[in-house]
């Protein structure tokens, strides 16, 4: 589920605490966590209405300035309408996780055993190659980062946010970079090739 900015501040603040989407089938779940820019918003409801009985209050609640705003913002191809009761929850986990600049030896052989697992996919080998990409190209697009490393910008990106449920990656407005953690880990990984 996707949000606009400032509907993300506005959630946040606690300004805005509903969302209205057009879907065939609802694509969230009550009580699920959704991972945004602004940290973790919890679903606190769902349901199906029919436009007709959104008020100009709830309108005001999904941060739109009035119920014609919302209205004409919806799909109107036969799909349902949903109502979307949310809340700020949490700051983002993995920007804890990703500040780290050590890890202890077992925080460090996890981290080692989740990339080797990602490497022993049908993809082959990735996640070093990606993130050497990454470290030395700071900020350069998918598209470019892509070419690179000889993949499909489409898996690129997929996969540099396995990297970044990790901790490893941070998404820039355009493309990527290390995180302090993906620094570390890749001077540790670095050290135990050299021994």
């Amino acid at each position: 589920m996707l949000f606009k900015q400032k509907d993300l501040k506005g959630i946040k603040s606690g300004e805005v605490s509903l969302a209205f989407r057009s879907w065939k089938t609802a694509r969230v779940k009550k009580s699920s966590l959704i991972k945004s820019a602004v940290g973790l918003i919890r679903i606190v409801d769902i349901y199906k209405v029919k436009r007709s009985a959104i008020s100009h209050r709830e309108s005001r609640q999904a941060g739109f300035d009035d119920l014609e705003q919302l209205l004409s913002s919806l799909n109107s191809d036969n799909q349902e309408v949903f109502k979307v009761s949310l809340q700020f929850h949490s700051e983002d986990p993995r920007i804890a996780l990703r500040n780290k600049t050590t890890l202890s030896h077992d925080e460090f052989k996890l981290l080692l055993t989740k990339l080797k697992k990602m490497d022993s996919g049908k993809f082959g080998s990735w996640t070093m190659e990606v993130m050497q990409a990454i470290k030395q190209n700071p900020g350069l697009s998918s598209t470019e980062l892509a070419t690179i490393v000889s993949r499909e910008k489409h898996w690129l990106k997929i996969h540099i946010r396995k990297l970044k449920n990790l901790g490893l990656t941070i998404s820039e407005s355009v493309g990527y970079r290390l995180s302090p953690l993906g620094e570390y880990y890749l001077m540790q990984r670095r050290r135990k090739t050299d021994l």
